[in-house]
């Protein structure tokens, strides 16, 4: 099936080759069953975005390239940088405990509450457990609610003993941003960045969404295509850890300003450059260099292709997912925004091909399976590993060894599939990979053991601890 397309007035883009890119997101966004999507790429002072498909199937909206999308994740980049912002002004030291600007803070580790700081937290290292999505409501005080109830999320990890991606650690970062501002986090994101960058279609809230193209998420069960998902946004309580919804053109606005330093397009100086730099440094190795990135920044996952360094981050909301890449030596950044479908390996396909032809960089390849199978026993993995939100289960079955993946609490009646079943691949003792039935990609799935003999599984970029 053809779907509306929107083709941009060439006055108003400079994409180099537009109409090529234009075509190509096409071709490949039917090929991967996403209902709409947005593309857009920046180098220097040149910008273009190509728009595809619709914003709701039920609803048949045209996606435009003002369209806006949730970009999920990709917003930690943003509150890490509202962070930088403090330290600069020398009223945050991200080596200094967190309690000292909230000594009302609990967490289920008093040690770990104790210690905990700012580092912990951007480089997703506290052990927090981080996928708690507790709704604390729509008040101005959510997050000061949310952080309240924190002593009742696990401690996952010892306090800088691995890497775990941690949400609940981004909304205590954006705690502590409202603390030392004064304002709430979404009016912190308005005022220190959003303003002086002219980003005019950026949001937190549905409310302003509403005033807006916006897109609603897809999912898709037993091969059937996407349809919108029953609910529209996850909590407020989640906005420093993924609630912006934006344009791609405002998603390569903030990127620019760090391709230019910390400068805002009228020449005010947001970021000192140090900032800027130590958010792009290597702070934390990882437990597995696979699934996105070979190492963390500060807010910014780092990557390699081709021995070329990136930095970037994704998103991914209910039914939305977004893709952000930026090549500083090159000065250029291109995001994608789309809203459902096999969103992941549009990206692959799509960024393989652009940072190829525009800048001679080839994206390394996905993991896949050895051409030879591999044959180890696989016993002494066996068991439940669990966290909040996430149950895996390492099963052997009559088909051989599978990884039975559940998700759990608030969520879970949110996920069409809450329960995913696949087969276990060997590649090495340790390293193994795992395909799900709404991608082709392969997923690494890492088990390991902390020094001081804990078992974890590292999946889906957690780190999640054996309970049994």
């Amino acid at each position: 099936m053809v779907r509306p397309l929107k083709i941009d007035d060439p006055r108003s883009s400079s994409l180099p080759e537009r109409a090529h890119w234009q075509r190509r997101l096409t071709e490949l966004a039917e090929r991967h069953q996403v209902p709409g999507a947005v593309l857009g790429i920046a180098r220097g002072e040149q910008t273009g975005v190509a728009a595809y498909g619709v914003l709701n199937e039920a609803a048949w909206i045209t996606t435009t390239r003002g369209s806006l999308f949730q970009i999920g994740s990709v917003t930690k980049v943003w509150t890490a940088t509202l962070v930088m912002q403090l330290a600069d002004e020398g009223i945050l030291d991200l080596d200094a405990p967190v309690v000292e600007i909230l000594p009302e803070l609990r967490l289920a580790d008093a040690d770990v509450a104790r210690q905990v700081t700012m580092r912990h937290l951007l480089t997703h290292t506290s052990g927090i457990d981080g996928d708690v999505f507790t709704d604390t409501g729509r008040g101005d005080d959510c997050l000061e609610r949310f952080v309240g109830q924190l002593d009742e999320a696990a401690q996952n990890h010892p306090l800088g003993a691995t890497f775990s991606y941690c949400n609940s650690g981004f909304v205590l970062a954006g705690r502590v941003i409202e603390k030392l501002t004064g304002m709430t986090w979404d009016r912190a994101l308005r005022e220190r960045l959003c303003a002086p960058l002219g980003l005019e279609h950026t949001v937190t809230l549905p409310e302003e969404a509403l005033r807006f193209r916006t897109a609603m998420g897809h999912d898709a069960a037993d091969g059937q295509p996407p349809r919108p998902v029953p609910v529209w946004g996850l909590p407020r309580s989640q906005g420093p850890a993924g609630l912006i919804t934006a344009t791609a053109e405002d998603v390569l606005a903030f990127a620019r300003l760090h391709l230019t330093g910390g400068i805002a397009p009228d020449g005010t100086r947001l970021l000192s450059e140090r900032a800027m730099q130590a958010m792009t440094e290597r702070q934390v190795e990882l437990p597995d260099a696979l699934t996105l990135g070979d190492s963390w920044g500060l807010g910014w996952i780092r990557f390699c292709w081709d021995g070329h360094r990136l930095i970037g981050h994704d998103g991914a909301t209910l039914g939305q997912a977004a893709f952000l890449r930026v090549l500083p030596e090159q000065d250029l950044a291109v995001t994608l925004l789309a809203n459902g479908g096999a969103a992941k390996d549009l990206y692959r396909d799509l960024f393989a091909e652009i940072f190829a032809e525009l800048a001679g960089v080839t994206m390394p390849e996905q993991p896949q399976p050895p051409d030879v199978p591999v044959r180890m026993d696989v016993r002494r993995h066996l068991g439940r590993y669990e966290r909040a939100g996430t149950r895996i289960d390492i099963i052997e079955s009559s088909d051989g060894w599978r990884l039975r993946h559940t998700t759990t609490g608030p969520i879970a009646h949110l996920v069409r599939e809450p329960v995913l079943e696949t087969a276990l691949v060997p590649v090495s003792d340790n390293q193994f990979l795992v395909q799900y039935t709404d991608s082709s990609s392969w997923i690494p799935v890492t088990f390991y053991s902390l020094p001081t003999g804990e078992s974890y599984v590292h999946h889906g970029m957690r780190a999640t601890p054996k309970v049994s």
